[in-house]
């Protein structure tokens, strides 16, 4: 259940544009700080799991300044961007198409797209199962998704020492290199996502098969790949 003090609908959607607009210009040093470089690699991967051919046209949604968009053109596909946040795609270098849009409602016709990446970002749509169903009407019969989100290890050492970072150090040295309200939210944040059988069970409504979940680094992150059906 989404804690009480956190936004929902539309005053959600006003609050996420307006945080990320405030913190675009320190948002990749600090994603690097907080994540020790390991954020590159991860999407990397997610780029890999794609399976698509070279030369494919792949969306990125919550593209925020580009990393997932630079690294798919960097492993020679043709991507595009699309964010709800002006600021963050202003702050970006290395993406040549990148649109503003609330992802619930993307400016594209059905099928124009091989693939779908989105970074990090599903806790922060208003309407998730809104957004995920846009996603599968753009992309083809036979395309393919690739989502990598936060999330906590299940036990052990692990899990006490990741506590300690995300809940308690993360805000602090966001408030230090960046906004203090902003990297308060981002762990509070992880109460929208819903559990992960029922995200996947999300996918799969928004018309995706082959539905894979996997925990990273032993659960640092989690990242779901899936074809949409109809191929």
């Amino acid at each position: 259940m989404v804690n009480r003090d956190l936004p929902t609908g539309e005053a959600k959607t006003v609050a996420v544009r307006r945080m990320f607009d405030t913190i675009a210009p320190r948002y990749e040093m600090v994603n690097k700080v907080m994540t020790f470089g390991l954020d590159g690699w991860w999407r990397r991967r997610a780029v890999r799991d794609l399976y698509l051919a070279p030369h494919s046209v792949v969306l990125d949604v919550a593209a925020g300044t580009g990393d997932f968009v630079r690294e798919l053109e960097r492993q020679g596909h043709r991507a595009i961007g699309v964010d709800l946040s002006f600021g963050m795609l202003a702050a970006g270098h290395g993406m040549d198409r990148r649109v503003q849009a609330d992802a619930s409602q993307l400016p594209f016709p059905d099928g124009a797209f091989d693939g779908v990446t989105c970074g990090y970002a599903l806790r922060n749509f208003t309407d998730l199962a809104a957004t995920l169903r846009e996603m599968g009407r753009v992309v083809r019969p036979g395309g393919r998704l690739s989502f990598l989100e936060v999330a906590e290890p299940e036990s052990g050492l692990l899990k006490t020492g990741f506590r300690l970072w995300f809940r308690r150090l993360v805000p602090l040295v966001g408030s230090v290199l960046s906004d203090r309200d902003a990297y308060s939210y981002l762990p509070r944040s992880t109460a929208y996502l819903p559990p992960r059988a029922d995200l996947l069970d999300l996918v799969r409504a928004a018309g995706f098969t082959a539905v894979n979940h996997r925990r990273v680094m032993g659960g640092l992150s989690q990242q779901i790949v899936a074809t949409k059906e109809g191929a």
